[in-house]
């Protein structure tokens, strides 16, 4: 069993360039962090230089990018520094930035991956914690005609469809069945914009440092040139025929639905805000901030209530160890064998099955008339589910036996009765030393943690 663990930089690096919406010349330090840390956002030209986590319920404005704020401080404009770190598998970082956006740079997320490149990833010692997606979850916005929704797959992967209010782009899809293509297929995307919407924007006094080098301008309504002159001075953009309509940059479009893939790169920025990395599928109809959001915090609402996820389990599979073999790892005979089949196993975890049946010998006092299985050996099972880790890595494992040292932080959350399967997955908290092992296991029925405990053990060879 894989354990993959969590990633922060090797060193820092900073990016200079203008806000689009300020105007402001802006720098932006990412930095290394401790494991666990998350992504924070620290706004080092304000007093105390507060530090606002980058989580979606701190999310206060969607309408033209994704504003991020805890108490007076906000930064925006984060979506695109966010997608690269996520991408590209970055769990901790701390990101400083001077102003209250990040630059807008070349409008695209290129940049941020070139120097995470550069700088290099580090592999921390934590575990990843992936929330993995078991079942359909939708979010959708019926008077827009937006919807996300995520489904189950073995790796985060991602569809998004866009429909645009326009006769010159109208209809376009865009897929990433695979983070790996990130950095080539989806980082270098521009945002974009209608000119349409640029007065709007302009009376809003935002996109003040919007240009044709870090957007896309989509003509696709006739103005009259006199009107359409007067825009492109304000932008200080070079005069064109009115009656030419079309994409107006000074770097041409990389991909047809470069627009479109601008999109899915805002949909990773804004799910790097659920705080963990996801193994699903999205597919993402007319996608934008507002959704966005409001999917991240339905995850997050998610993940909360399953804070511990039960490990798959398919019975079809066939297991690491059967019950021979478990017998001739552990001293453990009838009625005492509590573990039925081995199911995944790595250097430091291991999952473990037992098929609980009415036929079990402490149902006949515990209790008659209610069978309920005793807490005290749901946490004994769990401790041979981690003996049958630790006794695995030892030559001649027969020889040798496994003994409570002591338990702690035991939970009971239900009952478990007759007819349950129970799925017992144990993490080693601790390199083995001295003999001795520090584990971390946990018991579920199906989604749900039933019991849980600390327990330390001793490895004693047999007389």
């Amino acid at each position: 069993m894989e354990v993959s663990k969590q990633k922060t930089l090797k060193g820092s690096f900073s990016l200079f360039g203008k806000g689009l919406h300020t105007g402001l010349n802006l720098t932006v330090t990412f930095n290394p962090a401790p494991e666990n840390t998350g992504y924070r956002i620290q706004r080092i030209d304000l007093e105390g230089e507060p530090i606002i986590e980058a989580i979606a319920e701190n999310v206060i404005d969607t309408q033209r990018g994704t504003v991020l704020a805890k108490q007076d401080a906000r930064v925006s404009t984060v979506e695109h520094g966010m997608a690269a770190l996520y991408a590209l598998g970055i769990d901790n970082c701390l990101i400083q930035v001077n102003g209250p956006e990040f630059p807008i740079l070349d409008g695209s997320s290129a940049l941020y991956v070139k120097k995470i490149q550069e700088v290099g990833v580090v592999e921390q010692n934590a575990r990843k914690d992936y929330y993995i997606i078991r079942k359909k979850i939708e979010v959708k916005d019926d008077a827009t005609g937006s919807c996300i929704t995520i489904l189950p797959d073995d790796q985060f992967s991602i569809t998004a469809m866009c429909s645009f209010e326009s006769k010159f782009i109208n209809s376009q899809f865009a897929t990433l069945d695979n983070a790996d293509y990130f950095t080539k297929e989806i980082a270098p995307a521009r945002t974009f914009v209608f000119v349409r919407d640029i007065v709007p924007l302009l009376e809003a006094n935002l996109i003040k440092g919007g240009d044709l080098d870090n957007a896309i301008v989509i003509y696709e309504r006739e103005l009259s040139q006199e009107k359409l002159d007067q825009l492109a001075d304000i932008l200080n953009m070079p005069h064109r025929d009115a009656k030419k309509i079309g994409y107006i940059q000074n770097k041409p479009l990389m991909w047809e639905n470069e627009c479109t893939r601008h999109k899915l790169l805002d949909i990773i920025g804004d799910m790097a805000l659920i705080g963990k990395p996801i193994k699903g599928r999205i597919v993402a109809t007319r996608p934008g901030h507002t959704i966005n959001n409001k999917f991240a915090r339905l995850m997050r609402k998610e993940i909360r209530k399953h804070e511990v996820q039960a490990p798959i389990y398919d019975p079809n599979d066939e297991p690491i160890m059967d019950n021979i073999r478990i017998r001739e790892l552990m001293p453990h005979r009838y009625p005492m064998q509590l573990v039925d089949k081995i199911i995944a196993m790595g250097p430091n975890s291991i999952v473990g099955v037992k098929n609980i049946t009415s036929n079990e010998p402490f149902f006949v006092g515990h209790f008659p008339q209610e069978p309920v299985m005793p807490g005290v050996l749901q946490v004994e099972a769990m401790a041979q589910c981690g003996g049958i880790l630790v006794l695995s890595q030892v030559e001649e494992p027969e020889r040798w036996s496994t003994y409570f040292l002591r338990i702690d932080e035991v939970k009971f959350r239900q009952k478990v009765v007759p007819g349950d399967t129970l799925l017992f997955r144990v993490e080693l908290l601790h390199p083995i030393r001295h003999g001795i092992s520090s584990m971390k296991g946990y018991v579920f029925v199906g989604d749900h943690v039933v019991s849980e405990a600390t327990f330390t053990a001793q490895i004693i060879k047999n007389k």
